[in-house]
């Protein structure tokens, strides 16, 4: 016999959907299995509601009220069924995954519970993109029309242009260098072996290097005979000097050999106690041609050089500033005062806020 027990009379013989579901899906489930499986319950449903709508329209038996036998109506589930696929067709998101679901709502489209919440997530994955894109663009459309001159496409003349112009300004700038250099100044000096020996004063040109000056005080100091009461002939002495034996310190500077007064004079570098180390002007002396006819090279130098040395700028200044040494007689007394707190010159330091010190560490009380 059969283990089998016969269904129960009161016990409907077709389930729901609902119920179909209910029983083949237990615990969680894929998505995409869980429509599986409805999918299949739909199609037996519609075939078990075809196969008992034959018999009935062969025999020709009147339709017995269903809602008073308890029977279900499989024809209205079947329409219902039909009808859920097409709401879920409609509503359906695009790229939806493999999610997970408890399985237990058929009233409400799985496609609305998931749906919000799926489509939000495909808005900020492609809108976000394209928010982003749309903000770049508009900040960019704002940033370009806030130019108020757009650049014009540079041709060949434009450059030609640009390029003439450029040459011209360094001629311009190329003369007027020229004329600065060429202007004179005066210096007046003393020279100094532990006692400020006057020297007189020379006349250099702007654009003249340091040993310049060097050597003309040496012949100035040749023609005064300095020295001469510490040798019977002080000229021939001074014969024997050369360039690299002298040593011009500028306040308590050592000026190097290689510099330009140039240098010191257009960039306005600034010495010890925050004064000009050289204070000359940086522009080229006024020549007389303004009002007058235009004159020869040669006629503006010999005027230049028959100028009185006095009215030159500079010829005013106090002739202790500049001292010029002997560097034999500096390597033996570089450690007494005053050529204890000599330093040769670095054009990367500041002077001007420097504090003098003696070779100890030992601050001076005093502004010179």
């Amino acid at each position: 016999m059969s283990d089998q027990q016969p269904p129960s009379r009161f016990a409907p013989q077709n389930q729901t959907t609902h119920e179909r579901l209910s029983t083949n899906t237990v615990g969680l489930v894929a998505l995409s299995d869980f429509r599986k499986r409805r999918a299949e319950v739909l199609e037996q449903q519609e075939r078990e509601a075809r196969n008992n709508q034959l018999p009935s329209s062969a025999s020709n038996t009147p339709t017995q009220d269903r809602s008073r036998t308890g029977t279900p109506n499989v024809a209205s589930d079947t329409s219902d069924a039909e009808r859920q696929i097409k709401k879920k067709k409609q509503k359906k998101p695009k790229g939806v995954g493999n999610k997970l679901s408890f399985a237990g709502d058929e009233d409400e489209d799985d496609g609305e519970e998931l749906g919000p919440a799926v489509t939000k997530k495909a808005k900020d994955k492609d809108g976000g993109k394209t928010d982003d894109k749309s903000k770049k663009m508009a900040g960019k459309l704002v940033a370009n029309s806030a130019v108020g001159v757009v650049p014009r496409a540079l041709t060949k003349a434009a450059l030609r242009k640009e390029a003439a112009e450029r040459e011209a300004l360094r001629k311009e700038f190329l003369v007027l260098q020229a004329a600065v250099k060429a202007t004179e100044i005066a210096i007046p000096f003393v020279f100094y072996d532990g006692t400020n020996i006057p020297g007189g004063m020379v006349r250099v040109k702007k654009g003249d290097f340091i040993w310049v000056f060097l050597d003309k005080s040496r012949k100035v100091g040749a023609e005064l005979q300095v020295g001469g009461e510490k040798s019977a002939n002080a000229r021939r002495d001074w014969a024997r000097v050369g360039v690299d034996d002298l040593m011009l310190v500028r306040g308590t500077l050592i000026i190097p050999h290689h510099y330009e007064f140039y240098f010191f004079i257009m960039n306005k570098t600034m010495g010890p106690g925050n004064h000009r180390l050289f204070d000359y002007s940086a522009e080229a002396a006024p020549t007389p041609t303004e009002d007058g006819p235009a004159e020869t090279a040669s006629a503006l130098s010999s005027k230049v050089t028959q100028t009185d040395i006095r009215l030159l700028e500079g010829a005013s200044d106090d002739p202790t500033m500049t001292k010029v040494v002997d560097r034999r007689w500096y390597e033996h007394n570089k450690h007494i005062y005053p050529a204890s707190v000599w330093q040769e010159f670095d054009p990367e330091k500041n002077y001007e806020n420097q504090i003098r010190r003696d070779q100890g560490g030992n601050a001076f009380f005093f502004s010179k």
